[in-house]
């Protein structure tokens, strides 16, 4: 059986692809306008990359939502001046991604390897906590930015 790292993202499984793609998409879905310059998306990447496995399942979750994910082919983000914007049709996938099971199609063998019991809000908070950073060091940039224009 072939490791995680070495699936790709279109055979159907969710492996380290598929968590790169939904990450991508998170972290611009947090920046403003939706654009982030390569350099602060590769340290993000690098802060959730290593924040636990609580990061790495809950994207897991998120990409077997939408199989076949593929930010690049499917038009999701536009690669321009340095770094990646969010579009449209980017926000409207992630937006399905995190509807409640409830409010979205999953697929059916997705939907018996949840636990139907589990309380929601343990599912949301390691993804409130990645906003708050991303949201903290977000404001300490703009800080800088506008101490250095004076």
């Amino acid at each position: 059986m072939p490791s995680l790292k070495s699936r790709r993202c279109d055979d159907g499984h969710v492996g380290a692809g598929v968590n790169f793609h939904v990450t991508v998409l998170k972290i611009l879905v947090s920046y403003p306008d939706g654009f982030a310059a390569m350099e602060d998306l590769k340290r993000d990447m690098a802060i959730l990359a290593t924040s636990g496995r609580d990061w790495t399942e809950r994207t897991r979750r998120l990409g077997a939502r939408v199989p076949g994910l593929d930010i690049f082919s499917q038009g999701l983000i536009d690669r321009t001046n340095g770094g990646w914007r969010i579009t449209a049709k980017g926000r409207a996938v992630l937006d399905l991604m995190e509807a409640r099971p409830d409010q979205a199609p999953i697929a059916a063998e997705q939907r018996h390897s949840e636990p139907e019991l589990a309380p929601a809000i343990s599912r949301h908070i390691p993804a409130e906590r990645v906003r708050g950073r991303l949201a903290a060091r977000r404001r300490r940039r703009n800080a800088r930015k506008q101490a250095r224009a004076s």
